[in-house]
């Protein structure tokens, strides 16, 4: 394509000239969770609050049609697209063919929960439900430490992720996370910006890893925050009477002792150990859903100081 009519198509993209959406003949699947956000304004505000620098590497989950995509390609050294539709990443591709910002696209097809995540500085996506849940754990445990993400997801599982102790949200996914690192809030998103509408209303979180992370071995913090939530309005002592998990952290306890050479008493019951720790603890009669991270923390390290392990 001559330097001119390259450069004309460039001024296009910047002014929106392709449209927000290209491709008018594409069936969205909405069973995938294809909703095309369409409105120009929600696309600047997502990213403005992205603060994207022109070295970053951005990693965009769910690109479709590429109305972010084309905007954050004018501001930064690089884009990796990770899109499952094919028919899309024909879509983006015809998007952007000859233009300026075309060889700052890299574009990965196929399932991103599959895909080892390549190295990027900010995440920007708009989620499906369906993946929304093991794609934030995917990205806390990613390494190298990325800056931020920018995510959207069904209004009900953003406010999950920021919910605090005592909010009837507050669950495992809440304080997972927030251990992980700090989520705000950052907007409600209409369903009516979307194409086609999805049934119930979006929101835009901001997640930033915590770097250096907490000192803690999130598989045993899973294990124990696992257990207190399956029942969250239940007190420990009886969300640890269950026989499922006293036969885990029974058979943990006989595995640490044999590991350390300690003597298990034959009247041994891991019942009443577990019992002992709770109430040693102070948290006996204390209930997940008041509970806050510092008190899961001693929780934990009280059970690990008996020898008592969750992974």
């Amino acid at each position: 394509m001559p330097k001119a009519k390259a450069e004309k198509r460039c001024r296009q993209q910047r002014r929106g000239g392709q449209g927000l959406g290209s491709g008018p003949g594409i069936m969205f699947n909405t069973g995938i969770g294809q909703h095309i956000l369409k409105n120009p304004l929600i696309v600047n505000n997502i990213i403005e609050k992205a603060a994207l620098r022109p070295t970053d590497v951005v990693l965009e989950v769910g690109p479709g049609t590429g109305n972010l995509t084309v905007k954050m390609l004018e501001k930064v050294k690089k884009v990796i697209a990770c899109e499952l539709d094919p028919r899309l990443v024909g879509e983006l591709q015809k998007r952007v063919q000859g233009t300026c910002i075309a060889n700052k696209l890299e574009i990965k097809v196929g399932d991103v929960l599959k895909t080892d995540l390549p190295f990027f500085d900010t995440c920007v996506a708009n989620l499906p439900y369906q993946i929304s849940s093991p794609f934030v754990f995917k990205l806390l445990l990613h390494r190298p430490f990325f800056r931020c993400a920018i995510l959207m997801f069904q209004r009900e599982f953003a406010l999950r992720l920021v919910a605090k102790p005592g909010n009837k949200l507050y669950c495992r996914l809440s304080i997972n996370t927030q251990l992980l690192a700090r989520v705000d809030h950052l907007m409600k998103v209409g369903r009516n910006n979307f194409r086609p509408p999805p049934k119930v209303e979006s929101s835009v979180v901001r997640i930033e890893p915590k770097n250096p992370p907490p000192p803690i071995n999130f598989q045993e913090w899973d294990g124990l925050v696992r257990i207190a939530f399956v029942r969250k309005n239940k007190t420990l002592s009886a969300a640890f009477k269950s026989s499922a998990v006293q036969q885990l952290l029974d058979q943990n306890y006989r595995i640490h002792c044999s590991i350390h050479n300690i003597e298990i008493p034959e009247n041994f019951r891991i019942a009443e150990k577990i019992q002992m720790v709770l109430k040693n603890t102070g948290f006996s009669e204390k209930r997940a859903r008041s509970m806050d991270i510092d008190d899961f923390i001693r929780v934990l390290h009280g059970f690990n100081s008996e020898g008592i392990h969750f992974s």
